[in-house]
């Protein structure tokens, strides 16, 4: 039995075309009636809610251009000291300010009082008030005075743009911001319900079990299978003749007829598929069930209980890639059901093959002989057939399709390495061509087999995705033969593969537009 877990993921990147926009208020400053009591409280609590501002008047001081000295006549400079200032004769900045399009703001004033002996600086806060009508009423975030230039992504920044801006939501907000610090955080929760390592296997009525020895050799059938972890055990059970159709752990209903939950604690299931049943005779041989018998209820027959699980094994479906395709490793393929998921076996038939060829060169002997394709690597193979004068047409065609294409052709492949079975949409269908002449006997003596891919994702790390597979079988006219003579014909069958990515150039999709909303007060008191 085998449970494809998890779900294919696509990759997509989104990045900020630009920042949250922090809380900004225009205000008319001209003279206004009173404003009504219930506005004018609502006005207060919203200036109490809001973080402090951003600048402090007090600690500016746009002449101190020396570390660690007092520049001269610099009235701000906090380097400098009562001598000092009795040394200046003006000061070079009397006035500082935070930013000018404020509608009130604290202003920090710098003089010198020659009078006194010695001269003394003189520092005061005033409110200023700016007489434009179109002033910023209040602001807690700096940079919202102005849009800054995006930073294009590229190779060098493309990770730390990926890591700020690649989660569902993002803001350009500092910390200090969030004042609601009891929210929880829409990842955490994320992580909680996700699979980690050792975590037991949920279904929906309990855990995947599987038979294991606890204190003593007996088996136990409460052991839970664990995420991502390998087990191979072995119990002993005591089995009555007379009971062994009320055992549960002796059929097979007891390890399929349940559902895997794709994640913990969610509605979303994965069905158990059986892939194979050996079964045991008394004399020990076995054998392969194959076909829709392959489930088999334990009963008793001539005093023997017979169809009884000797062994369970759960074998991960392989990979090729975590999740693009890796360079060398097979092709993931399969077949896809009437109206269920792709079924892939673990065989080597399951995999995207090719002919492969053999030292005689000879097409009969290399029947059923055949090799995975493997991603990233142009093959090529063939072999010779001799044709006689008494081969008929359509049995010769057929066995040249079986000898190119195999027994089971798949109809689709994993479009990632990790493709999961259950997510149809995540693989590509086999697109098939024949290419041949208009005669009476025509038969196939070449197959070429296409894969384009490209990359995805990062620049950084781009992931091999493939997107389009063709099949196309070449024909040629088989003419008929005098009694008594031969020929040979060449057999060839070929995979290519080729990437059609398209140029990595760093930029937007679209250029940031600015959406600028002006409220619905804004020409108060004047409308």
């Amino acid at each position: 039995m085998a449970a494809a877990l998890g779900l294919g993921a696509v990759f997509f990147l989104l990045l900020p075309l630009r920042a949250a926009e922090p809380s900004v208020e225009l205000a008319a400053s001209a003279a206004s009636p009173a404003a009504p009591p219930g506005i004018r409280a609502a006005a207060r609590a919203r200036t109490r809610s809001r973080p402090a501002p951003v600048t402090d008047v007090a600690k500016l001081c746009v002449c101190d251009l020396l570390v660690a000295q007092c520049d001269v006549n610099c009235c701000c400079d906090s380097d400098c000291s009562a001598a000092d200032f009795s040394l200046f004769t003006t000061c070079s900045v009397p006035i500082v300010t935070g930013d000018s399009r404020l509608c009130s703001q604290k202003a920090a004033i710098y003089s010198l009082d020659v009078e006194a002996d010695p001269p003394e600086r003189i520092f005061k806060l005033i409110d200023q008030v700016n007489p434009s009508i179109f002033c910023i009423h209040a602001t807690n975030y700096k940079q919202a005075l102005s849009f800054s230039s995006p930073e294009m992504p590229a190779s060098e920044n493309f990770d730390q743009l990926l890591k700020q801006f690649g989660n569902p939501s993002f803001s350009a907000e500092p910390d200090s911001w969030n004042m609601n610090t009891d929210a929880p955080n829409p990842s955490d929760a994320n992580e909680t319900y996700r699979y980690k390592y050792g975590v037991p296997i949920q279904t929906v009525d309990a855990f995947l079990r599987l038979p294991s020895p606890v204190v003593s050799s007996w088996c136990s059938d409460v052991n839970p299978a664990g995420f991502l972890v390998n087990q191979a055990t072995k119990c002993t059970r005591s089995v009555s003749v007379e009971k062994c159709g009320n055992i549960q752990a002796v059929s097979m209903l007891f390890y399929i007829n349940s559902s895997i939950l794709a994640v913990p604690k969610s509605s979303q299931m994965v069905n158990i598929t059986v892939q194979s049943i050996v079964v045991q005779s008394l004399n020990g041989m076995r054998t392969l069930l194959n076909g829709s018998d392959v489930l088999r209820l334990p009963l008793i027959l001539d005093e023997l209980c017979i169809n009884i699980v000797l062994g369970v094994n759960t074998k991960p479906v392989p990979l090729s890639g975590n999740p693009g395709y890796v360079v060398g490793l097979p092709i993931r393929a399969g077949f896809r059901p009437q109206g269920s998921g792709i079924i892939q076996n673990t065989n080597k038939y399951s995999q995207l093959t090719i002919l492969q060829s053999t030292s005689n060169q000879d097409c009969l002997a290399a029947q059923g002989t055949r090799t995975p394709i493997l991603f990233g690597y142009n093959m090529i193979s063939g072999c010779k057939l001799r044709i006689t004068a008494d081969m008929k047409c359509q049995p010769l065609t057929q066995t040249l399709l079986d000898l190119l294409k195999g027994q089971s052709f798949p109809e689709y492949v994993a479009s990632f390495g990790n493709s999961q079975a259950q997510d149809v949409l995540d693989w590509v269908p086999i697109t098939h061509l024949h290419t041949s002449e208009q005669s009476s006997c025509q038969i196939p003596v070449s197959l070429e087999i296409e894969v384009k891919w490209t990359k995805y994702g990062s620049l950084v790390n781009p992931q091999a995705r493939i997107v389009n597979v063709t099949a196309t079988i070449t024909t040629t006219t088989a003419k008929q033969l005098p009694s008594g003579r031969e020929r040979t014909i060449p057999i060839i069958s070929s995979v290519v593969f080729t990437d059609i990515s398209s140029p990595a150039e760093p930029g937007y999709k679209a250029w940031p537009t600015i959406n600028a909303k002006l409220p619905f007060d804004f020409f108060f008191p004047f409308v």
